[in-house]
């Protein structure tokens, strides 16, 4: 006969078994025999679509981080701390190893958006403290990705040649946004007197005005 702790072992064991399973990564079984060159095309094409065009939220937080500097430098320092910081939770949600439900990570985001925006509107300078602020943000955006990418899961076979497809892919789909950003308004109009009153702030308001709506919806309706 069991004992008592062997029977409370036994259903730890169980609970945690279960929780295990109900927050690991799906599976696609239709790339699961499929060649690399597919799958790599695939997943970098469903990583840049999530930015461009379906990404909204992400579009809007890039088009903040361009708008308080209009140093290229600068830009690209942000743009490497939120890669590498939405990487990193990317890579540790798809493996499991820390998970966040989709109610708890979808207003972060737009909470994320509506900060960077308002501080566009505050700032006059960009600060040191943007940098950190980046990083922090980008962890939340990489269980984003995750939640998106779990809809459609990976192969298990080439678990990371898609994972790095779809990081490629979100990449490349900033990189469009940063580009789009600085050649249509930060490159002709930065040197004007009126950049900050005519495009920083009116589009820093707007900007903040939609994420705080996003962030309301999420919260309180769950869409």
């Amino acid at each position: 006969m069991s004992s008592p702790i062997s029977k409370k072992a036994l259903t730890t064991i169980l609970a945690l078994t279960v929780m295990f399973g109900a927050t690991a990564h799906t599976t696609n079984y239709a790339l699961e025999n499929a060649p690399v060159n597919k799958v790599v095309w695939f997943y970098t094409k469903l990583g840049f679509e999530h930015i461009v065009p379906m990404g909204i939220d992400h579009i809007l937080f890039v088009i903040s981080l361009c708008l308080l500097s209009t140093n290229l430098k600068t830009m690209l320092w942000q743009a490497t701390a939120f890669t590498v910081a939405h990487s990193i939770t990317l890579a540790l949600s798809m493996k499991n190893v820390v998970v966040l439900p989709a109610g708890i990570v979808e207003p972060i985001i737009a909470l994320s958006i509506a900060f960077v925006a308002i501080e566009n509107i505050i700032l006059q300078k960009l600060m040191p403290a943007r940098l950190l602020v980046v990083f922090l943000f980008g962890l939340i955006h990489g269980l984003g990705f995750a939640t998106a990418l779990n809809e459609i899961g990976l192969p298990t076979g080439k678990f990371y040649t898609a994972l790095i497809a779809f990081n490629v892919g979100v990449e490349l789909g900033q990189a469009a946004v940063i580009a789009a950003m600085f050649g249509l308004l930060i490159f002709p109009f930065r040197n004007r007197s009126w950049f900050r009153k005519g495009i920083v702030i009116p589009f820093s308001v707007i900007i903040a005005l939609i994420a705080l709506y996003w962030t309301f919806q999420r919260v309180f309706t769950g869409i």
